[in-house]
């Protein structure tokens, strides 16, 4: 073989090489579009009606607005049985989630939704409660939860008004109360709970408001945990965390120490360390400052955690910005502090952008950041990206000083800090500084409902 020929071979051999890895670093969840045909994984199964054998199809993949999901289609093609299934890919969230929908005209009943194995669905009008784990995850709409109870109920009917006719007959007038709910001849609340916090359903309006929608967070109870398979080790020679003996480790030394720990990329799962470190900020308080760097994918996250309480009062700081030097303020926006922009109906919880401390443009900057990437892109109709597009433009003259905006941070555990730009540190005339008193739904999102200041050795 000539040298040329070697070269060729070599030089071809590294292509692949080069072509292979940069296949495997590919992300196993890619964002919804129209060429995933390639990610679709077939696998030979049997057929739960005829015992045949049948193919069934897995999708890996991204919702906007929500997270990683598998979706799961099976068919025969033998008695022509098909099934269609979602369970998420994402992990248990620290707590549950609670959406209250209004279902008031024909739109509400397309809105999609996400529902995992661990959630349960209520219709108090008409007193339908779809129980926790009595139907497989799915990916539907609201009218696709009213129209799967109808099919299910509508199972043996005929068998059953020969058997057993005044039951029924307590069906049959049921079912048409459903489809009453589909027709709207009134509106209606549709109750999704998920006790893995993997449920989720369509804000058709976002990143704008939906004054129809309420979604909140709680905390699990000892039995939901249980029902999820997570189990609390009471054994002390188990714990990870021992106690030190008084003085061993003052909090002084804290300050200059970069902690490490082990944990899992976000991105990859692959392990790696999170760098853990105490500052304080002036003016405010310390906080605990966490960056994590992964070797494999070379994902990055920074995030800020406040090193104190929960304030006795929330606080909300209305920042009017309309030069550059307001895009300058330092923030720290604390994992318990929600944002809005009134001028664009914008709303963003406090679960959507973690702790940080960063600037105004920073802050706008992750907003914008985050918003493009959860576009519908080519999953969504027309109409929609239009909107979609039409409000990131908005959101870069914002950036670029051509309109002015008022960003408002509520942070009810009164743990974020905006930077006044006066040198005694009182709010400026741009800066609006508010302190308020919680509700009793603000303490308990933040569990200080259920909290025992008091005799707390003893059982509450």
């Amino acid at each position: 073989m000539s040298s040329v020929d070697s070269t060729s071979v070599v030089q071809k051999g590294a292509d692949e090489t080069a072509t292979a890895t940069t296949a495997q670093q590919e992300p196993i969840f890619q964002d919804i579009n129209a060429e995933q045909t390639q990610e679709v994984v077939e696998i030979e199964s049997a057929c739960m009606r005829c015992f045949q054998s049948g193919i069934t199809r897995l999708l890996p993949t991204k919702i906007p607005f929500f997270r990683e999901v598998v979706l799961m289609s099976f068919k025969c093609e033998q008695c022509g049985y098909a099934n269609n299934e979602m369970q998420s890919a994402s992990e248990i969230q620290k707590s549950g989630v609670r959406i209250e929908l209004n279902v008031l005209n024909a739109s509400d009943l397309n809105r999609r939704v996400v529902r995992s194995d661990n959630s349960s669905v209520n219709i108090p009008e008409v007193e339908l409660e779809i129980p926790v784990q009595s139907q497989k995850g799915e990916v539907t709409t609201v009218e696709g939860i009213i129209e799967r109870t109808i099919a299910g109920l509508s199972q043996d009917q005929e068998k059953r008004r020969i058997d057993h006719p005044a039951e029924a007959e307590s069906i049959d007038a049921y079912i048409d109360r459903l489809r009453e709910l589909k027709e709207l001849k009134t509106p209606f609340r549709l109750l999704l709970e998920d006790i893995s916090g993997n449920s989720f359903i369509e804000n058709p309006l976002a990143p704008a408001t939906d004054h129809q929608m309420k979604t909140m967070y709680f905390a699990r109870s000892q039995e939901q945990n249980e029902l999820l398979g997570l189990y609390e080790q009471n054994h002390e020679e188990q714990h990870l965390l021992k106690p030190i003996a008084e003085d061993e480790w003052p909090i002084e030394n804290l300050h200059g120490e970069v902690l490490q720990f082990a944990t899992n990329c976000p991105n990859c799962t692959v392990p790696c360390e999170t760098n853990m470190k105490m500052t304080n900020i002036p003016h405010f308080k310390e906080v605990v400052i966490m960056a994590t760097v992964c070797s494999s994918c070379g994902h990055k996250t920074n995030e800020v955690k406040s090193g104190g309480g929960v304030e006795p009062q929330g606080i909300r700081f209305k920042v009017r910005i309309a030069d550059k030097e307001d895009l300058t303020r330092d923030v720290l926006k604390s994992e318990t502090c929600s944002l809005a922009i009134p001028e664009l109906d914008m709303d963003v919880g406090p679960h959507a952008l973690c702790g940080r401390f960063t600037t105004v443009e920073g802050l706008l900057v992750a907003m914008r950041e985050q918003l493009d990437g959860t576009m519908f892109h080519d999953s969504a109709d027309e109409p929609s990206k239009q909107n979609m597009q039409r409000f990131l433009n908005t959101f870069d003259n914002v950036l670029k000083m051509k309109e002015v905006i008022t960003l408002v941070l509520t942070d009810p555990a009164g743990n974020t800090y905006v930077q006044s730009l006066r040198d005694d540190d009182e709010p400026d005339d741009k800066l609006t500084v508010e302190r308020y008193d919680r509700t009793y739904e603000d303490n308990e999102e933040l569990g200080l409902n259920d909290m025992k200041t008091e005799n707390y050795e003893q059982n509450a």
